[in-house]
């Protein structure tokens, strides 16, 4: 019936819904604190998510499915290359060793996706930092002797001692990102991954809510952009060096863009 009616409309029409579409979801306003903008969302079912995230992993896991991304599940592994070129170069400057803190990780969305290249190096371990609820059932689901989940990152250090941090479309879903990335860089990783990040092209720091299309889950939560060149000064004065900054899968437009970024840790 759809396609029927779409049939009937003109190209102008067309374009007018869908431009009012896009308006239903997606980043907006720019507000002056975290609890402005939390007032501003609508909430969210964490538990109808989560259980659409491990149901989802879940069929991965079986070999029902190939690939999930924030609970959907495609046909076709969307890879993000430079992410696993970036775990590449840590496992061969340890001769096939890599040892990842994944902050956020869900229940191994990011290990899942790279499976198939993780699968041929000699000594993965590969350890998840996330909400009590995703540990509790990570470990019951997914654990095994090459994925671990922890709710603490000190305990992770101290059973893991991962040499890799890895955020992939976390940091800017926290209250206080800077504070957050204080006490992660504490224990000196040699290289930090981030992948799909967001950054305001505006050139400051933009505190947004962002609104989860329905196909997804019913959700809406504040959202940060970053003032780039900020986040990279803030980086360097921590002792490391971007090495790569690439593009993520996520797009961009003329308010914002998602990017990702190698980080090494200096010498000096």
């Amino acid at each position: 019936m759809k396609r029927f009616i779409k049939s009937f409309l003109p190209p102008i029409v067309l374009n007018i819904l869908k431009k009012m579409k896009s308006y239903c979801y997606g980043w907006h306003g720019d507000y002056q604190s975290w609890q402005e903008a939390k007032e501003a969302s609508l909430g969210y079912d964490t538990d109808a998510i989560f259980q659409k995230v491990r149901n989802s992993l879940l069929k991965v896991k079986r070999g029902e499915s190939v690939y999930e991304r924030d609970g959907v599940l495609f046909d076709k592994i969307e890879y993000s290359w430079p992410l696993l070129a970036g775990l590449m170069y840590a496992a061969a400057r340890l001769h096939g060793a890599l040892h990842v803190m994944d902050f956020g990780g869900s229940l191994g969305s990011t290990y899942f996706q790279n499976k198939n290249f993780l699968d041929g190096l000699r000594d993965v371990r590969w350890s998840i930092v996330e909400q009590k609820h995703f540990v509790d059932a990570g470990q019951i689901d997914f654990e095994n002797e090459r994925l671990r989940f922890y709710d603490d990152v000190n305990a992770c250090i101290e059973c893991e001692k991962p040499t890799i941090l890895l955020m992939s479309s976390v940091l800017q879903y926290l209250e206080n990102p800077y504070k957050t990335l204080d006490h992660l860089l504490e224990y000196e990783f040699e290289l930090i991954v981030m992948d799909r990040t967001a950054f305001s092209t505006k050139h400051k720091d933009m505190l947004t809510v962002q609104k989860v299309p329905k196909n997804i889950y019913e959700a809406s939560y504040p959202c940060w952009f970053f003032d780039e060149e900020k986040l990279y000064q803030y980086f360097s004065s921590k002792g490391y060096r971007v090495i790569e900054v690439f593009d993520s899968i996520d797009g961009s437009t003329v308010d914002y863009t998602f990017k990702g970024c190698i980080l090494e840790k200096t010498t000096c």
